[in-house]
């Protein structure tokens, strides 16, 4: 599902603009970028939790010419989903 269809989808079962719908995903998006950039976690019932994960740095090998670089320690997302999720995912790859 693409933005615009979220979007449009949205608006209709809570009976608002598409403006208001996508005004409050870019606020919601807005709000959990900052709070993932502070290393805090958001959790969202029902549907899961963001987190950040500190990576160690590593050492990797170019293909091509066999050359070793270090790659710096860094934060990556995290998105853990809710046991509800789960389930309604797992029922879906069973009726496959």
């Amino acid at each position: 599902m693409k933005n615009k269809e979220l979007i449009k989808e949205l608006s209709n079962r809570v009976n608002w603009t598409s403006e208001e719908v996508s005004d409050v995903i870019s606020q919601m998006s807005n709000l959990i970028s900052t709070h993932l950039a502070d290393e805090d976690v958001v959790y969202l019932e029902g549907f899961g939790q963001f987190e950040t994960r500190k990576k160690g740095e590593r050492i990797s090998v170019n293909p091509a010419n066999g050359k070793r670089y270090l790659v710096p320690p860094k934060l990556v997302p995290v998105f853990k989903p809710d046991g509800a999720v789960k389930i309604k995912l797992k029922e879906l790859g069973n009726n496959e």
